[in-house]
């Protein structure tokens, strides 16, 4: 753990309380509204923020390791949570030093929630000049947290077909509708439908455009990594938690198979072999992302000296680390069936929402490309491309 004490014990509440309803919810789907207050009174949205603005002034570490300990109770919460930070981290790589230090201390002072409605893929958005500032109309989809979020991370695509236009407005802006549509079988209560902008104003210091008066632009270019890291923290989180509740299930409840020869399924040969070639795989993805870690600090804190070299040694060391994890959770929570038996699929264990929440986010970014990227670093000593997922 690298919490402080007090981070800690907050972390471990959070945790319980999440994981008492958390089957329960995945049910129901929808906003989890209740549990997103939890971490609003417990202050932990100003996790990043200096402390001099009443912030914890905490580093991608332990944002990191804060996200993998939800998921391993609630995928979805984590996911929420990682993303906020995802958002607020985007004012720096994207805006002015004075739109951070706003935005970072507005985040601790009032505990805001960050949303997102910036898939950079989906080009449905556009913004139009207007008066003294934009005015946005159309629809955005995949955004993940916008519901109950208090502040809202947009782009459009400028109608003049200069590039794009980034801002941070309220949530409850007149026109902004946050549609609760998203129906996928995996993350069902990440809010991560379509948002609808019907000629939403968008005022000029609202505005993220520092990036472009950047001499090189790379850091702003980060973004893609912390993304990529706060996933791989979600999925390893989630097959780590599938792990040990699997583990505890077999040891409890389990029946141990009629011509295995024990009297315990705990001392079934073929399970101990299953569980000890998982927990092997878990461990050599734990250490890749720890590596993974590093390597987003490290480039983080170039900040705007950052090279393409290093942008792209950290984009090999991160997709690796993705590859691993993936692969990884896939396994974990599919294969731990085979070690509690049938009646572990029975509705009101709820085990599969670990390998749908899994499924779900890896079908988002597929790894054969990440594999092929990888290999051509190896091969060809070529950075992958920068890209909204590199």
């Amino acid at each position: 753990m690298v919490f402080t004490e007090t981070i800690e014990s907050v972390v471990k509440e959070l945790m319980q309380q999440f994981a008492d309803t958390a089957s329960e919810r995945d049910v129901l789907g929808g906003t989890a509204k209740e549990q997103r207050d939890f971490i609003r009174r417990k202050g932990l949205l100003g996790l990043t923020a200096p402390k001099h603005t009443g912030g914890f002034g905490e580093d991608w570490h332990t944002v990191l390791a804060i996200t993998r300990q939800f998921a391993k109770v609630d995928s979805s919460i984590a996911h929420l949570f990682g993303y906020h930070f995802l958002c607020l981290a985007s004012v720096e790589l994207y805006g002015s030093k004075e739109q951070a230090a706003f935005y970072a201390k507005e985040t601790a002072e009032k505990n805001l929630f960050w949303g997102n409605a910036f898939n950079p893929l989906d080009k449905r958005v556009v913004a139009q000049k207007v008066g003294s500032g934009w005015q946005v109309n159309g629809i955005k989809s995949f955004c993940s947290g916008a519901s109950d979020s208090d502040r809202l991370l947009i782009s459009a695509q400028k109608d003049d077909g200069s590039g794009p236009l980034i801002a941070v407005i309220p949530t409850d802006r007149r026109g902004v509708t946050v549609s609760n549509d998203w129906d996928g079988f995996g993350q069902r209560q990440t809010d991560s439908g379509n948002v609808h902008f019907d000629a939403v104003e968008i005022k000029n210091e609202e505005v993220l455009e520092a990036y472009e008066r950047q001499s090189s632009g790379l850091f702003s270019t980060v973004r893609p990594h912390i993304a990529q890291s706060i996933l791989s923290h979600v999925l390893l989180g989630t097959a780590e938690g599938a792990f040990e509740e699997a583990k505890n299930y077999t040891k409890n409840v389990t029946r141990p198979w009629l011509t295995s020869g024990v009297s315990v399924a705990a001392e079934d040969p073929y399970y101990l072999y299953h569980y000890g070639e998982l927990f092997v795989k878990l461990k050599a993805a734990d250490a890749l992302v720890q590596m993974a870690n590093e390597s987003l600090q490290r480039t983080w804190d170039q900040k705007h000296h950052l090279t393409i070299e290093q942008r792209g040694e950290c984009s090999v060391v991160i997709a690796t680390a993705k590859i691993q994890v993936t692969q990884t959770a896939l396994e974990v929570t599919s294969r731990m069936f085979e070690m509690m038996g049938a009646r572990a699929t029975f509705a009101k264990y709820n085990f599969d929402r670990y390998w749908r929440n899994v499924r779900t986010h890896t079908l988002h970014d597929p790894i054969d490309y990440k594999i092929r990227d990888v290999g051509q670093y190896v091969v060809n000593q070529k950075y992958p491309d920068i890209s909204p997922y590199s």
